[in-house]
């Protein structure tokens, strides 16, 4: 059995999100008729590491699922992240609060 680590220790639903993604990568290269080997010399990167992403091993370094992603040329895909913030717009429009402008004086 593996030491836990903090990287290691995610909320059941982000690791979810890591298999979803790591699936995705997989059916990705598949579509593509590529191997692990092939994707990992393109990476460069070992084939180990594009196996624990295809898995979702939350351990893997963003840099290396960048290089796999540009590999598969899916590389622009990375740019979605964080691109419909709506959470943030709402509270972004409730922090903005009207100017009231003084009034005339005559």
């Amino acid at each position: 059995m593996s030491k836990a680590t903090m990287g290691t220790n995610l909320p059941r639903k982000l690791e979810q999100k890591m298999q979803i993604v790591g699936e995705q990568i997989k059916l990705a290269r598949l579509r593509r008729n590529l191997s692990v080997a092939q994707i990992a010399e393109r990476a460069t990167c070992s084939p180990l590491t594009v196996s624990r992403i295809e898995r979702g091993v939350p351990t893997v370094s963003i840099g290396i699922y960048l290089r796999v992603l540009y590999a598969l040329q899916l590389d622009d895909d990375i740019l979605a992240l964080a691109r419909q913030d709506e959470i943030g717009r709402r509270l972004q429009d409730l922090a903005l609060k009207p100017r009231l402008r003084a009034s005339k004086k005559e």
